[in-house]
């Protein structure tokens, strides 16, 4: 794999804490059958090999913050489902991983069953992600870490990185799936209005639509929501993320999906970036968090965009250029030997163009 392209000097933070191996599934459903999960803790250890390797700032450890920043997003019901669940699960018996197998469907009633398989169904919209005994911790410092990284972005520093793992787009206020437990940039969102923002942005830049982060926020104004994806009528998450979806209520007009097909390159995936930067700048949010999943890479296991490794520093830049206290969250990526690269490049393209525009 190539270096990253260019290198400036640096000061961005990356918050990394490795409980993250913590959540080590062995299962993932694919296709009819188990397989090895393509999320697993190697894509955070080479993210950080190559943020160390390439100098782009000091690594620093994650603060325990509690639960009380989660409940700010997320339900007390379903949180206390993720904090007992493989206890629960392990308690039966169980000779596997805990999966969801049933769910409450259209014209089936909306309540909490007592038995564990009949609450990993109604807490979850997805069967391919299991619950380990470790993903619980996972969850939790993958939220330390994101929100580390926003108090430093509050506290003024111009941008900071959060590796976080398990990932969290998909997550809804009550739900799992897709990889996702606790919404990392949505908590992160709500914490900066918390410490006084009044309008905060989610740029989602993953393969994947974000659709807990849209569910979440999309009845407000104060939350801006933009996502750049692969066609949920082809792809995961299949049943929200649709550019006919703007928000709702006070959130009308607050919430952008750009919908693009298989083999997608960058000359027309930049097209909705440059869409998206103009939303952000009319916008003026206080803070940026960039939910970052560059799964919309050309050899990417599970997606179908067509872009480079070069492109990422381009998109980095033009991040960059928007001159806003920036978050950046991990999300999708699954290319494991282009994973570091990619994400070093978008972080290193967008200092560079910061340090272009005079934002120290």
């Amino acid at each position: 794999m190539e270096p990253p392209l260019e290198k400036v000097h640096v000061t961005m933070k990356t918050v990394f804490s490795p409980l993250h191996h913590r959540r080590n599934a062995a299962t993932e459903l694919e296709g009819g059958v188990l397989t090895e999960p393509h999320e697993k803790p190697s894509r955070a250890e080479t993210i950080l090999k190559w943020v160390v390797q390439d100098e782009l700032g000091e690594v620093v450890s994650p603060r325990d913050f509690g639960l009380e920043p989660v409940m700010r997003v997320h339900t007390a019901d379903y949180v206390a489902f993720l904090r007992s669940c493989w206890t629960d699960w392990a308690a039966e018996g169980k000779p596997g991983e805990a999966i969801p197998a049933v769910w409450p469907g259209r014209g089936m009633r909306q309540r909490v069953p007592k038995d564990i398989d009949g609450r990993l169904g109604y807490y979850s919209f997805a069967a391919e992600t299991s619950i380990t005994e470790g993903t619980w911790d996972a969850a939790c410092a993958s939220v330390n870490v994101a929100l580390t990284a926003q108090a430093l972005v509050a506290d003024g520093e111009a941008a900071a990185f959060a590796l976080c793992r398990p990932p969290g787009h998909h997550a809804h206020a009550d739900l799992f799936g897709g990889y996702c437990f606790f919404n990392n940039a949505a908590i992160s969102a709500q914490a900066f209005l918390d410490k006084g923002a009044s309008r905060v942005a989610v740029l989602d830049l993953d393969f994947h639509h974000g659709n807990g982060t849209q569910s979440i926020f999309y009845h407000r104004n104060d939350v801006l929501t933009i996502s750049l994806h692969g066609n949920p009528d082809l792809v995961f998450p299949h049943f929200l993320g649709f550019e006919d979806e703007t928000g709702e209520g006070t959130g009308a007009g607050f919430n952008l999906n750009m919908v693009y097909p298989p083999g997608t390159p960058f000359s027309v995936w930049r097209q909705g970036l440059e869409k998206a930067c103009s939303r952000l700048t009319e916008f003026q949010p206080d803070a940026l968090v960039v939910a970052l999943g560059v799964d919309t890479f050309e050899d990417d296991p599970i997606s179908f965009f067509k872009l480079t490794s070069a492109d990422y520093l381009l998109m980095g830049e033009r991040l960059g250029k928007l001159n806003l206290p920036a978050l950046f969250t991990m999300e999708g990526g699954y290319d494991v030997d282009a994973i570091g690269v990619n994400v070093v490049n978008v972080l290193r393209g967008f200092e560079r163009a910061r340090l272009q525009t005079g934002r120290a």
